[in-house]
């Protein structure tokens, strides 16, 4: 958000049917004026409307989310099945989602994926109490809310509850390998350049991350505890990892340090590395073909078939 220093105010708008876009706001005026706007590439018919839902979790508290359904106009699934899900863990980690239109989300959805973004507690926008329930807790809360969150849909009726998926980028993707380590609530994941060594990555990512970890998770002790790669006992769902090689918040050592304790134990799992890609990937080309690696992961861990000629991955110890 930016502002003309008088009456005008300029930021950047999201929906959940529509693009994003640059507004320009008079609060003199009480007027509203689209500057600019993303193109609209995306046939309404497959844009879901996403449910706002509030669902139980520990110590007796309430999370949130967004519940996107499974939406496609020219394909409906086998009225005996329920849908996978797709549980969405933000990065930040203190930060959070809002329900908009997302391209990738869509790539799930249309092919009979159900996805729930979810505001863990400790997420903002939900109140200070709210945010600080994250202080100390990071790998404990948000695991326990990933959980709730698939669980609560999965009893509703809404999705399978034998093919939850999680899947997560950076902080969302320590998340995701906490959640198969310490739980047994999902089939399989998917870790974009996310942590599983919390003591590593204090000596390895710049400073201003390591004090925010410090406040999320606290001792040397805490992290050395929380980290995945020291709970491979838990570990034993498939998992696909996607890394950039020039990464320097989460580096490479993370992903490769993971894939090789689950190649050890014989765990079924997939490492991508991608060159000049770093952390988030920007190449076209790397994020059309993470995500087709990824649903072609996920058909072969959960038995489906996939349409298309889809890009794959080396997966080892496959099931």
């Amino acid at each position: 958000m930016t502002t003309d220093g008088d009456s005008r105010v300029f930021f950047v708008g999201v929906h959940p049917k529509r693009p994003n876009r640059i507004v320009e706001l008079d609060v003199d005026r009480d007027s509203e004026l689209e500057v600019r706007a993303n193109p609209d590439l995306v046939d309404p018919a497959f844009v879901p409307d996403p449910r706002r839902i509030t669902f139980p979790t520990g110590d007796g508290e309430r999370a949130h989310g967004f519940y996107y359904p499974p939406t496609n106009p020219d394909v409906a699934g086998p009225d005996e099945e329920l849908p996978p899900l797709r549980v969405m863990v933000h990065g930040g980690p203190t930060s959070n989602v809002v329900p908009a239109l997302r391209v990738t989300y869509l790539y799930w959805t249309s092919r009979g994926f159900g996805v729930v973004d979810i505001n863990y507690r400790g997420s903002t926008g939900y109140g200070r109490p709210y945010r600080d329930r994250l202080k100390g807790q990071w790998g404990i809360t948000d695991v326990e809310d990933a959980v709730a969150a698939a669980r609560y849909l999965a009893d509703k009726g809404l999705v399978d509850p034998e093919r939850l998926t999680i899947t997560g980028g950076s902080a969302g993707g320590f998340t995701t390998l906490a959640a198969l380590a310490f739980d047994d609530a999902f089939a399989a994941g998917s870790s974009y350049y996310g942590i599983a060594d919390l003591e590593l990555l204090e000596e390895s990512t710049h400073k201003f991350e390591s004090r925010y970890e410090d406040s999320l998770v606290g001792s040397r002790e805490a992290k050395r505890d929380r980290s995945p790669i020291n709970h491979l006992d838990g570990f034993d769902r498939p998992v696909i990892l996607f890394q950039g090689l020039e990464d320097t918040v989460v580096p490479p050592d993370q992903a490769r340090l993971i894939a090789e304790a689950l190649d050890a134990k014989g765990v079924t799992h997939a490492l991508v590395l991608y060159e000049g890609e770093d952390h988030g990937f920007r190449n076209a080309a790397n994020i059309v073909h993470s995500l087709e690696a990824e649903l072609s992961f996920f058909g072969l861990v959960l038995g489906f078939e996939p349409a298309g000629d889809l890009a794959t991955a080396e997966v080892k110890h496959p099931r």
